[in-house]
């Protein structure tokens, strides 16, 4: 076959009088170009919230912890034998309640977690994002590391000593009272997530003190596993152990307290990029449109490069690459358009809070737009596109090959 088809459909397509010019021909290439903009930043943001919430959630909430009826004896015993299973990467006991944290005339209701500070960092991304401080300096005696969204809203700093009032209660010949104790904020973290504003960390032994807890007692343990998404697999097969023999024992896992908000995420980028493809599809429709007007205003030449031994392959091409050169054109101008726009939407974000004086994210589970290209989904997107951009353009192509030029002609 030679260029001519080719050179033809290009001459269309820059032709006053061919597709460019038209309005459906502009239609089509703004409708693909805003679709497949918007597939790629609707996609790239749900990958950014999976990979946070994989990230920065899941890799401070326990993956597994197990727990028993009543709280574990002996726990570093129950430790060592629980990281003999290759399933499992690291243990560290763990203790947590509620408490009311108060400073500077304001209030905020927290979980206290108590954990090992020097284990902390085999179990927990948490030691990473501790910007001022360290988790190092909480004892047994004192010392809290708070979230950066608390301690702006306490107006407290590293150094300043914050109330707590737990929810365990205090017995004497006066009658029970809430335990209360002051801390020293000796460690700040920002992991810009919702676990800023509700977790406090403070020493295991505290904690069990708080708890009256006897020594080498513990409430759970928590297990850093090989694979995340397989937690609740993993938990099953301990559950069957020798070292978990005892019918009291049973554990939860990440997919229990937050697996709804994973698959929650997954389903909604789902429908979303459906949504979206039938907007596309409806655009890509606009090509049969404009190859259909274009080929009713080009009967004279079709018909003049049939009598000049135009076959009907090569006619049938000529069309085809006018309706290519329209797909290109919308992929390419969309493509550009999401890759510039996704890495910014923070800072669209940001002005629109200016614009209403209000807050976009205080719904979500991060307090900011993340992203994520991957590289597959761009493939994936240019692929489908051009395959409905050809499947489109066939239909009005075939039927220009089809056409015959005598009864044409005759007309002229």
């Amino acid at each position: 076959m030679s260029s001519l088809p080719i050179f033809l459909g290009y001459k269309y397509f820059r032709s006053k009088k061919g597709a460019f010019a038209s309005f459906t021909s502009v239609m089509a290439i703004a409708g693909l170009s805003l679709g497949v903009a918007a597939l790629v930043i609707v996609l790239s943001v749900m990958n950014g919230f999976e990979r946070e919430l994989q990230t920065r959630i899941l890799g401070v909430v326990p993956q597994l912890i197990i727990k028993n009826d009543a709280n574990i004896q002996d726990y570093d015993e129950l430790i060592s034998q629980l990281t003999q299973f290759e399933d499992v990467v690291s243990a560290t006991p763990y203790i947590e309640t509620q408490g009311l944290m108060s400073a500077n005339n304001r209030a905020r209701g927290v979980f206290l977690t108590g954990i090992m500070p020097d284990l902390e960092s085999s179990i927990s991304i948490l030691p990473k994002h501790v910007y001022i401080g360290s988790l190092e300096k909480l004892n047994s005696t004192g010392g809290i590391v708070i979230g950066a969204w608390l301690s702006r809203y306490l107006g407290v700093d590293l150094g300043d000593i914050i109330s707590i009032t737990t929810t365990n209660l205090r017995t004497s010949i006066l009658g029970s009272f809430p335990r209360s104790l002051e801390l020293k904020v000796v460690g700040i973290f920002e992991l810009k997530a919702e676990l800023d504003q509700s977790l406090a960390l403070i020493h295991h032994d505290l904690a069990s003190n708080l708890l009256n807890l006897s020594a080498n007692e513990t409430q759970g343990i928590r297990l850093k596993t090989t694979d995340l998404f397989k937690a609740d697999l993993i938990g099953f097969s301990l559950m069957k152990s020798k070292a978990l023999a005892n019918d009291t024992y049973y554990f939860t896992s990440w997919q229990k307290t937050h697996g709804t908000l994973f698959s929650a995420i997954k389903l909604e980028k789902r429908l979303i990029s459906l949504m979206l493809f039938l907007i596309i599809t409806v655009a890509a429709f606009n090509i049969l449109s404009t190859l259909v007007m274009t080929v009713k205003s080009k009967e004279r030449e079709i018909a003049i490069l049939k009598t000049m031994g135009c076959s009907r392959l090569e006619l049938t091409f000529i069309f085809l690459t006018l309706g290519m050169i329209i797909g290109i054109l919308g992929i390419l101008i969309g493509l550009i358009l999401g890759l510039f726009i996704t890495p910014n939407i923070n800072f669209l974000i940001t002005f629109i809070e200016g614009l209403t004086n209000r807050s976009l994210m205080d719904n979500y589970f991060i307090n900011y737009f993340p992203y994520e290209f991957r590289p597959i989904q761009i493939i994936q997107i240019i692929i489908t596109i051009m395959f409905l951009s050809i499947i489109f353009s066939y239909f009005p192509a075939a039927r220009a090959s089809k056409l015959n030029p005598a009864t044409i002609l005759r007309h002229e």
